[in-house]
């Protein structure tokens, strides 16, 4: 299938915001003109057009799209901040409510490296005025709130290189870990998932599988309950991202009705980083594009915004 790419800068930084709001004006919305600018800028080209659309028109853009937009409209609000800022907000709504996310809540501070983590924290106090830690200590329980509070304190390597001495070490402290006589040592797993680079803790998985024949993903069977969902997710995220967010996906148009909270977080936020590849792996995993499957499981006003992000030419 052919594909999207971002145009270059714009020879007029007015030309997309009166584009948006004609598109606004009159009987109805001109929702395809609204997808066609907005999914195919970068962040800096749609902070730089809300900046004009406020200048111009004395409204903010954000507070414009709900009423016109309707049901595509959440994608779109999503897409619309820069990455730190909208895994800060993705962050606090997996965290809020009767029904704590886990997926996102640990996808969004694994995925952050050392320096992203910091900005993370400013932005993340900016809007909320809370501190993330004591939204986690606050929200999170047991296991896996000492988890994500590792995650954001600890300093990470944050490169490619992997330490293969290190990962055999780990590797065997994490087997002698699951084998304690009075249960398995969640403090090794701690301090291994929260202080390891990830092609760090690929390598250490590879290094598990050599030495014991078994996967490290077997650790499902030793801990439990939101630690063990956790440690799998940085586990899965770090051996093969592609892979693993093609399987949320897919688990999220499974069955009776879509998870669109869960369809949107992914598209939305993987479309500039690895659409390409969680395209590839669900087609070898399930035997269709996944273009056709978020068309096929979604309704004809949700589906525009979100495949627009993966590539579609003119979803209809």
């Amino acid at each position: 299938m052919a594909t999207l790419s971002i145009p270059p800068v714009l020879t007029s930084p007015r030309d997309d915001p009166v584009k948006l709001h004609k598109a606004f004006k009159g009987f109805g919305c001109d929702t395809a003109t609204v997808v066609h600018i907005l999914a195919h800028r970068d962040a800096t080209q749609r902070a730089f057009i809300e900046q004009e659309y406020r200048a111009m028109y004395s409204e903010e853009l954000r507070e414009r799209l709900p009423s016109e937009l309707g049901s595509d409209v959440k994608a779109i609000l999503l897409w619309m901040p820069d990455p730190t800022s909208r895994d800060a907000a993705i962050f606090r709504n997996a965290l809020s409510g009767d029904k704590i996310d886990l997926k996102a809540a640990t996808e969004v501070i694994r995925l952050q490296t050392p320096s992203q983590i910091q900005q993370f924290k400013q932005i993340y106090y900016a809007w909320f005025h809370a501190y993330l830690e004591h939204d986690i200590e606050n929200q999170a329980s047991g296991d896996h709130k000492k988890l994500l509070l590792a995650c954001v304190s600890t300093i990470r390597h944050k490169g490619p290189e992997v330490d293969w001495v290190m990962a055999e070490f780990d590797a065997k402290s994490l087997y002698r870990a699951r084998k304690k006589e009075l249960g398995t040592d969640e403090k090794i797993f701690l301090r291994i998932f929260s202080e390891r680079s990830r092609p760090q803790l690929a390598a250490i998985s590879s290094a598990y599988h050599r030495k014991y024949g078994r996967s490290l993903k077997k650790v499902k069977s030793e801990t439990s309950g939101r630690f063990k969902f956790a440690l799998l997710t940085i586990l899965r995220c770090a051996e093969n991202p592609g892979k693993y967010f093609a399987k949320v996906l897919h688990k999220a148009m499974k069955g009776m009705g879509t998870d669109d909270t869960t369809l949107t977080r992914v598209i939305v936020t993987r479309a500039k980083i690895d659409r390409h590849y969680i395209k590839f792996e669900y087609e070898k995993k399930h035997g269709k594009y996944l273009i056709d499957a978020v068309h096929l499981e979604t309704s004809s006003h949700y589906r525009i915004f979100p495949l627009s992000l993966l590539g579609a030419v003119h979803p209809k």
